[in-house]
């Protein structure tokens, strides 16, 4: 997952007012698409957070074949905590190079609704189970996963502590 923003959490009204550029640096953050987060930058200001994650998930919607690699790009695969067994972490890389093997790039998936302690159990169930489908089919699913992560991340960039 790409490091956070050094710009500190903002309010929306906050990323609303954002000068261009901080708004779609701290966008690249979520989402590693120029397109996107130029797009979402340039339609500012949005009334309220659900009209942000609407225009999100648009956004990434109408993105191309290129743009999605561009955002893959800057993912990171999840792993483990350091001190999982040695076992446990030769298994989750054997798992997620037979998925960049098949289909390119790195493995998302969005573990928003997931308890942190089942993470590495979903991560290789799923790797697991999306090794068997078809790259077009894996691509859609691909894209889901990235919409989520990236509605995950732009709810904790515009929530204020």
């Amino acid at each position: 997952m790409p490091g956070r923003s050094s710009f500190g959490p903002y309010c929306l009204r906050r990323f609303n007012a954002a000068p261009v550029a901080e708004a779609e640096a701290a966008l690249l953050e979520c989402y590693g698409s120029r397109r996107w987060a130029q797009r979402l930058a340039g339609h500012r200001p949005y009334p309220d957070l659900d009209a942000l994650l609407a225009a999100a998930d648009e956004a990434g919607y109408d993105l191309s074949p290129t743009d999605r690699t561009e955002a893959l790009a800057i993912e990171v695969s999840p792993g483990l905590p350091p001190d999982a067994p040695h076992s446990a972490h030769l298994a989750l890389a054997a798992a997620h190079a037979a998925y960049e093997c098949r289909f390119g790039h790195v493995f998302v998936i969005c573990l928003d609704d997931v308890r942190p302690a089942e993470h590495p159990d979903q991560v290789l169930a799923a790797i697991r189970a999306r090794l068997g489908h078809e790259p077009e089919h894996e691509r859609v699913v691909t894209a889901d996963e990235m919409r989520r992560l990236a509605r995950g991340r732009i709810i904790e960039l515009v929530s204020s502590q």
